[in-house]
C-alpha cells in the first residue's frame, strides 16, 4: 500500500461526536503527514469544527448526513433504520466500495459490528469476526483478543483468533513469530472447558510457522505479558477488559488520595512527580484506545464512545498502522499457512 492512507470516520458517533472526532484527526494527522480523512456528519455541525481546525486544512472530505446512530440503539435497529444514510454506515462503506482504507467510529459497538458484517462479509476461512485491543504491560503491550465480538466459542474458532491476532502482533510489533497463549481458570493442561483444552491440542500439535504456541496463561500474565497474544472468547474477555479498566481508576484514585492526605505526603508527592507522570502515562487508556475488528473484508476500528480527542487520535492511529501495513493480506498470508489439520472443515 502506498504512504498516502485514506480513513473514513463516523462524524457522529460516540459521546461527544464531532467535537472530539474532529480535534482527534487533527491529532493523527500531526503524527501521519499526508493522510487523508473521509468525515460522514452533519455539515451544520461539522463543518465549523473543521474550518475551526487549522491542521486539518485541505485533508478532510466532509459528506452530509443527518442520521446518526445513539448509542443505546439495538443493533437490529440501527442496522434496519441506519442502513445506506447514517454516518457509521456510510464511514463502513466507504471502506466496503474501496474509497478508504479503513473506517473508525466511537459509536455503538453492537450497531458497528452488526454494520460491519453485513456490508464488509466476512473473510474466506473466517467464521466470526472478533475484537482485539492492545493491553499495557510490564513488558510493553500485547494483543487481546476477543474482547467482545461473540459470545460463546469452539477450538476453531480460538485457533482462527491465534491467527488473527498474531497477524495484528507481527504489524504492531514487528515480530516474526508472535507467542501466543490460551486464557485459562489455570496453565495445567487438564483445566478449562472441552474448546479450550481441544484448542490447545490443535495448537500445540500442529506447530505453525507464523506464531509460536505458549501453552494456557491466567489472568495473572495479562499484565505480566507473558505472550504477545491472549485468545479467548469475547464474553470472558470483556468482562477482562472492562475489570482492568476499572482496576486502574481505582489505583488512580487510591494514590491521589494516599498522596494529599497529610503534608508531608505532599512533599514526597512533590518530589515524585516524574514517576508519578510516567505512571499516569503508562496507565493511561487513551494511548491503547480501539479495538481492531479482525476477521473482515475490510478494517474498522472501535473507539471508545467516552474517548476525549488524544484518546481518538490513538484509534486513528492504529487504523492508520493497519492500513499502512496491509492487516488483511498479512492475515489471508497467515491463514493460507495455517495446516489444513487447524482449519475449520
Amino acid at each position: 500500500m502506498s504512504e498516502r492512507v485514506c480513513i473514513s470516520l463516523d462524524a457522529m458517533g460516540g459521546d461527544h461526536g464531532p467535537s472530539t472526532v474532529v480535534p482527534g484527526a487533527a491529532i493523527a494527522l500531526e503524527r501521519h503527514p499526508g493522510t487523508r480523512f473521509i468525515m460522514f456528519g452533519d455539515e451544520a455541525v461539522v463543518g465549523p469544527l473543521i474550518e475551526a481546525e487549522p491542521r486539518l486544512k485541505g485533508a478532510v472530505e466532509l459528506r452530509h448526513t443527518t442520521y446518526a446512530i445513539a448509542m443505546d440503539d439495538k443493533p437490529s435497529q440501527a442496522v434496519r433504520q441506519g442502513r445506506g444514510k447514517s454516518s457509521m454506515w456510510r464511514a463502513i462503506q466507504a471502506v466496503r466500495d474501496g474509497e478508504a482504507d479503513a473506517a473508525v467510529s466511537a459509536g455503538n459497538t453492537g450497531a458497528l459490528m452488526a454494520m460491519s458484517k453485513i456490508c464488509l462479509k466476512t473473510m474466506a476461512g473466517i467464521e466470526r469476526p472478533a475484537i482485539a485491543c492492545l493491553w499495557p504491560t510490564v513488558r510493553g503491550e500485547s494483543v487481546v483478543l476477543d474482547v467482545g465480538a461473540t459470545i460463546g466459542t469452539d477450538a476453531e474458532h480460538l485457533v482462527e483468533m491465534a491467527v488473527m491476532g498474531s497477524a495484528m502482533a507481527r504489524i504492531v510489533f514487528d515480530l516474526e513469530r508472535p507467542t501466543v497463549g490460551l486464557l485459562n481458570v489455570g496453565t495445567e493442561e487438564m483445566k478449562g472447558n472441552e474448546a479450550v483444552k481441544e484448542a490447545a491440542r490443535l495448537l500445540r500439535e500442529h506447530d505453525a510457522a507464523n506464531f509460536s504456541y505458549h501453552g494456557f496463561v491466567e489472568g495473572t500474565d495479562l499484565g505480566r505479558g507473558t505472550v504477545d497474544v491472549v485468545v479467548t472468547e469475547g464474553f470472558t474477555g470483556n468482562i477482562a477488559l472492562k475489570t482492568a479498566e476499572g482496576t486502574a481508576k481505582q489505583i488512580s484514585s487510591y494514590l491521589r488520595s494516599a498522596m494529599t492526605r497529610t503534608l508531608s505526603a505532599k512533599i514526597g508527592a512533590l518530589f515524585a512527580r516524574q514517576a508519578f507522570r510516567a505512571l499516569k502515562d503508562k496507565m493511561n487508556p487513551s494511548r491503547a484506545n480501539g479495538g481492531v475488528f479482525l476477521g473482515l473484508e475490510g478494517i474498522v476500528i472501535k473507539s471508545h464512545g467516552s474517548e476525549n480527542a488524544a484518546g481518538f487520535a490513538s484509534a486513528v492511529d492504529l487504523a492508520h498502522d493497519m492500513a499502512r501495513h496491509d492487516l488483511m493480506r498479512t492475515i489471508r498470508d497467515m491463514l493460507d499457512e495455517t495446516p489444513t489439520t487447524m482449519a475449520r472443515v
